[in-house]
């Protein structure tokens, strides 16, 4: 079992997951970089290694079974625990050309998916994973999430397959905070904000910037917050 802190992030080969491995490596972890896309996945490592990260390619579809129990399997092979996991997969599903969802003419195998890999990859991921978490000392579990799951705020268009999707992603945060309790393990929720990738049509601000609040949590200290929707502000409402 290698004594340096490993982390995994899902969806890392580009965007804010790419920026949140990379942040994680400037902090001396280990990373494990998850895509499902081989042909991105292996240059997103290279770059990665020559900009002096320890990371290493993780083959990941977080919609499958297969796949994430094959990733769990390198991870216990090759690493022996993990210490953070970071679920930043990520999908908005189809949308108009004013970036909306109507609600009223929903194509309900277009929710579905959203989903699918937004919710229940991240669930899919997490269990997988626990019994690794679980051997690591000070474990933390990161999903990357949007203030406009907040039922409060309210914010951005109406996108009613992908806000509902995260609203329904910090609902179950909360519940794995909840079951956690007392075992060391932190689980929170990361709002990076409107990020500048192929998601939001880059608009935004760079992905380095929306990668700090998902870094932030994944090196909390013993002790620290756990259940809770955080930004760069400090706690999101619900």
């Amino acid at each position: 079992m290698s004594e340096k802190r490993t982390a995994l992030v899902t969806g890392a080969n580009k965007g804010i997951g790419y920026e949140i491995a990379a942040g994680l490596g400037t902090l001396g972890f280990r990373v494990g970089v998850g895509a499902r896309d081989p042909e991105r996945l292996g240059p997103a490592v290279a770059k990665l290694r020559a900009d002096g990260v320890d990371a290493f390619g993780v083959p990941l579809d977080v919609t499958d079974d297969a796949s994430v129990a094959a990733a769990a399997d390198l991870l216990q092979r090759q690493e022996g625990r993990l210490d953070v996991l970071v679920n930043n997969s990520g999908i908005s599903g189809p949308y108009a050309p004013d970036w909306t969802q109507d609600p009223t003419t929903l194509d309900l195998d277009a929710v579905r998916a959203v989903v699918d890999v937004n919710v229940y990859g991240t669930v899919r991921v997490t269990n997988a994973l626990l019994p690794l978490l679980r051997r690591a000392p000070s474990p933390r579990i990161v999903n990357t999430s949007s203030s406009m799951g907040s039922l409060t705020r309210r914010t951005g268009p109406v996108m009613a397959a992908y806000a509902p999707s995260k609203s329904f992603l910090n609902a179950i945060t909360v519940q794995y905070a909840r079951q956690l309790e007392g075992t060391g393990i932190l689980v929170n929720v990361a709002c990076p904000g409107l990020v500048a990738t192929d998601f939001t049509g880059f608009h935004g601000r760079s992905p380095a910037e929306g990668a700090a609040t998902p870094v932030r949590l994944a090196t909390l200290p013993d002790g620290g917050p756990s259940g809770g929707f955080f930004d760069d502000e400090g706690e999101v409402p619900w």
